[in-house]
């Protein structure tokens, strides 16, 4: 048995202006079995997020290239 997608989530490398975003989303609309297409706007707490996982992500950089000083 096969499973079945009911959405799809597209995820974009940076934001984008809403008025850019238009071709975008005028070209995923017509894709065949599309319904409709949605944009979400990126706030203060997409930011934060980002923030902490660089945040995090640097830190295990650092405990891996300096390993006796980056340990707590």
């Amino acid at each position: 048995m096969t499973d079945r997608y009911y959405a799809l989530t597209v995820a974009l490398e940076h934001d984008v202006r809403d008025d850019d975003a238009q071709g975008i989303i005028e070209a995923i609309k017509r894709i065949r079995g599309v319904l409709s297409v949605a944009g979400n706007v990126s706030d203060a707490t997409n930011w934060v997020a980002e923030e902490r996982v660089r945040r995090e992500l640097g830190e295990k950089l650092f405990a891996v290239i300096y390993p006796d000083k980056g340990a707590k």
